[in-house]
């Protein structure tokens, strides 16, 4: 199919948990009228089954994430293509974690968004360690229960560095408006 439209924006927001990123990525869907896919939300409860199955209570738990992950990052990446085909632009939320380490898997997926019609940005929310468990702290979420008991072991095993893929970083400690201009200026 040959396109005459000018790539769709396809926005990838990413950070560690507690960073911000739902938050964020809801303005810049708000803003640019697009489809927003939370990789929490669209696959929470399903994973919440698959936990069970699997005999644990932490979503964040590594045999779950392994035993998940393929499958979840695919439904935010299909429903993405579904909707940049239909002219929508799209906002994707979740860790994307080796996207941002990874060029060749963050070359996967920027084509795979490119081929539907979008152009992808990585979108990286900056945080330190002592904002991250202050934030965890606030939200107060079972989830993080365990990160916050042994917060030093939580962060020693917590990649809080910049991505090694082109990206736009923004401080996740300013306003969400001030977040969100920051990145809209940018891919104007």
């Amino acid at each position: 199919m040959t396109r005459t439209n000018p790539p769709l924006p396809a926005l990838v927001v990413c950070g560690p948990p507690a960073s911000g990123k739902s938050t964020l990525a809801r303005a810049l869907a708000s803003r640019l009228g697009a489809a927003l896919f939370d990789q929490d939300v669209l696959t929470g409860p399903l994973t919440s089954v698959v936990a069970q199955l699997l005999g644990s209570d932490d979503l964040d738990s590594p045999a779950l994430a392994h035993a998940t992950r393929a499958a979840r990052y695919e439904t935010l990446a299909a429903g993405a293509e579904d909707n940049l085909q239909i002219g929508r632009a799209v906002v994707l939320v979740a860790p994307y974690s080796t996207e941002r380490r990874d060029p060749v898997a963050w070359k996967r997926l920027a084509e795979r968004l490119s081929d539907a019609g979008g152009l992808a940005t990585l979108v990286w929310l900056r945080v330190t360690g002592e904002e991250l468990l202050a934030r965890m702290a606030e939200r107060a979420a079972d989830r993080d229960r365990d990160k916050l008991e042994d917060a030093g072991a939580y962060l020693a095993r917590t990649d809080l560095s910049e991505p090694t893929v082109p990206h736009i970083a923004v401080d996740a400690t300013a306003r969400v408006d001030a977040q969100c201009a920051s990145v809209l200026a940018r891919i104007s």
